[in-house]
């Protein structure tokens, strides 16, 4: 995707085969920032600490830090608690477990001395079916954006909340691949992007990468979506998942029951893009069986932005020893949702309906 016009991906591997570069998602958008995954740890912190973010991308690099971590050994026993390192960093994204669980039953009855370089090729096959999912995710999506254009013949306005562009993925992304297919159709859009507090990625994030691609949007903070739905200013919403159940219920950041709820309350379609590898096959009910990761308080009671000087500044904006709950995540249950948008095609949110994507 676009990037001051040059093209850009979150992640990839250097020549040599030893390091891997990512962006370095916290200092967007004031700065673009490269980095080095070198190690096992890289890699964990990277995923913990956000440098990396979004269900897709934090797949692709639990793969990648397996990768990093065969480097070191490839025993079955630091294999294993390299991936249990991993697991434990961000516990919601299902992508995560995927991933590692995918290499480590791919490598069981291999040789140990034929392992990294299985691992390295399985981590590049699993970047690359990523950048394909989310292509055909936008392919199928745009059908849905191209519906209502043909019946309304005019601008076509979509709300998303947080980030679920390629920033999420390796390239495409999810919830704004369908978008970034309509530019390209010349379909005229214009995406309401919400703030998404307290990280603030629909500012920070979705309205750089829609910028960057020349897609008019206007930024809102979380509570005006409604308002916007009530007053026939929002023609459909689409939103990426982090873990989606076998039955459609759909976890994503925090706030995106409420807009569902808005939009359900409203007639407004509601759209989730989510891959394949963000599905929880195993699992029914999304509010009984799904982690909801609590994060930092800071994240709620400090806020991180450019000051007079045009240097990046973390500020308090609450009372002094005030206390503060961080729950990242919410969940969707699926009577709510219109949709689900895959790289197979789109889906009703229902068992029948979603099983159907393991033949």
């Amino acid at each position: 995707m676009l990037v001051n016009k040059e093209n850009l991906t979150t992640i990839w591997l250097e020549n040599d085969g030893s390091l891997i570069k990512i962006i370095d998602q916290r200092f967007l958008p004031h700065e673009l920032k490269i980095v080095t995954l070198s190690s096992l740890e890289d890699a964990e912190f990277a995923i913990r600490e956000m440098q990396v973010r979004g269900a897709p991308l934090i797949g692709v690099t639990a793969a990648f830090g397996m990768y990093l971590a065969s480097l070191k050994d490839t025993s079955n026993e630091h294999m294993k608690n390299s991936g249990i390192f991993l697991n434990k960093a961000r516990p919601t994204a299902v992508n995560l477990s995927w991933a590692v669980n995918k290499i480590l039953n791919e490598i069981k009855d291999l040789d140990l001395n034929k392992r990294r370089d299985f691992i390295l090729n399985l981590a590049k096959k699993i970047r690359e079916d990523d950048i394909e999912a989310c292509k055909k995710i936008g392919e199928h999506g745009v059908s849905l954006i191209e519906e209502i254009y043909n019946k309304k013949k005019s601008t076509v306005n979509i709300l998303t909340h947080c980030n679920a562009g390629w920033l999420a993925a390796v390239d495409w992304g999810t919830a704004l691949a369908p978008i970034f297919n309509a530019k390209k159709k010349e379909i005229p859009i214009h995406v309401w992007v919400d703030e998404t507090r307290p990280r603030n990625q629909g500012f920070n994030l979705t309205a750089w990468e829609l910028m960057n691609e020349g897609i008019e949007c206007s930024l809102i903070v979380d509570n005006v979506g409604g308002h916007l739905m009530q007053k026939g200013m929002v023609d459909l919403c689409i939103t990426g998942t982090d873990r989606t159940t076998a039955t459609g219920d759909v976890c994503n950041k925090i706030g995106t029951y409420l807009k569902a709820l808005a939009a359900y309350d409203n007639n407004i379609p509601f759209y989730v893009a989510a891959p394949i590898s963000s599905i929880d096959f195993n699992i029914d009910n999304g509010l009984k069986e799904i982690p909801i990761e609590e994060r930092e308080s800071s994240e709620v009671t400090t806020i991180s932005g450019l000051n007079s000087s045009m240097k990046l500044e973390t500020i308090s904006i609450v009372p002094e020893g005030a206390k503060a709950v961080n729950y990242a995540f919410d969940v969707t249950p699926s009577k709510f949702i219109t949709q689900i948008i895959t790289e197979k095609g789109n889906v009703h949110p229902n068992k029948e309906s979603i099983s159907r994507l393991l033949k």
